[in-house]
């Protein structure tokens, strides 16, 4: 006796068709690609790099897993550490502030071999001249630097301007501010010979030393004698930043030991003592130190020729009156400072 049954029968119907029997093995086809497609982008979104958005949405990622590498868009944290190798411009953390004729220039030069130093070659005159500029006009003319590096720039004149201290704590209150002094009257007689090169045709330095030669009287509205007043400028300074904000370098020690003077600068700036002695051999014919080996050269850099300039004579007696003029301001200076600096 046969046995029989409605649903083996159906079957037995279903599968004699043959258009019926290529349905159903695409159906089940689908059903297992769909599966292995689900459990794929499961495993994918536990990678780095290729996780769902928050949204919980897959079908962005299956997007991006089946998308031409020439059409996939980099993740930008990913170039964040390439995109960083070269640096970011700052504004900068130390400002040499003056003083002109002082030794500024040279002390740059010597600091510019320091690794973590990254300096300003030309002047800005920001604080000075171009303040209306803005402070992102003053940032685009700093150099890149890295994290950890410090970025400088130097213009002599800021020590004498007025409205400088004001507009640098503006900035910012932390700036720390270097100060190359070197004795007045040497430094007066030093701007006087730069400019004479410029002009030939200037009266003496004497005549220009005095209001009435006769009376002694000396003329402190001639920038050459002003800028050595340093205890008048620096009280200025002193309203805006604290003492152990700024360092004084002795312009002559930098030209007699560089390496010690260096040595301070470093200290103050935070950075390891990299600059030393054997940076260092002094020129004869300049009469001034010069480096072994410059920024970015293998090769001995000097000061250029407008540095190192023959004094013109002066007459002793002027000589001697400018140094009793300047005494008592030095006196002061050398008190507000805690350094006597041996300019008498």
């Amino acid at each position: 006796m046969e046995y029989y049954s409605p649903v083996f029968h159906s079957l037995q119907a279903f599968w004699s068709s043959p258009v019926k029997k290529k349905l159903l093995l695409l159906s089940i086809m689908f059903v297992v690609w769909v599966y292995m497609l689900y459990s794929c982008v499961g495993y994918c979104s536990t990678m780095p790099g290729l996780t769902a958005p928050a949204t919980g949405r897959r079908s962005d990622l299956v997007s991006r897993l089946l998308a031409k590498p020439q059409d996939r868009v980099p993740d930008p944290s990913a170039m964040s550490s390439f995109s960083n190798g070269s640096g970011s411009k700052k504004l900068p953390q130390a400002i040499i502030i003056g003083v002109k004729k002082g030794g500024t220039r040279a002390l740059l030069e010597f600091l510019r071999v320091h690794p973590d130093i990254r300096a300003v070659g030309a002047e800005p005159h920001f604080f000075d001249r171009n303040y209306e500029n803005g402070l992102e006009w003053y940032r685009d003319l700093m150099p890149k630097t890295l994290e950890g590096q410090i970025t400088m720039e130097k213009t002599p004149s800021y020590f004498v301007t007025r409205e400088a201290p004001a507009r640098i704590s503006a900035m910012s209150r932390d700036t720390k501010l270097i100060v190359v002094v070197r004795d007045p009257v040497t430094r007066a007689i030093s701007d006087y010979t730069q400019t004479l090169s410029k002009k030939p045709d200037i009266p003496s330095f004497e005549s220009l030393t005095f209001k009435n030669r006769t009376t002694g009287l000396i003329d402190t509205s001639w920038s050459a004698i002003q800028i050595g007043i340093y205890a008048k400028h620096l009280d200025n300074w002193l309203q805006y930043f604290p003492m152990d904000q700024i360092l004084f370098v002795s312009g002559e020690r930098l030209i007699s030991d560089p390496a010690g003077e260096l040595g301070r600068v470093q200290d103050f700036l935070g950075l390891k003592r990299i600059i030393t002695d054997k940076h260092f051999y002094f020129n004869q014919t300049k009469g001034f130190p010069c480096l072994k080996k410059a920024e970015g050269s293998s090769k001995p850099h000097c000061l250029g020729k407008t540095k190192g300039r023959t004094h013109p004579n002066i007459d002793p007696e002027v000589v001697q009156r400018l140094r009793d003029f300047y005494r008592p301001f030095n006196m002061k200076f050398y008190q507000m400072t805690g350094h006597n600096f041996g300019w008498d």
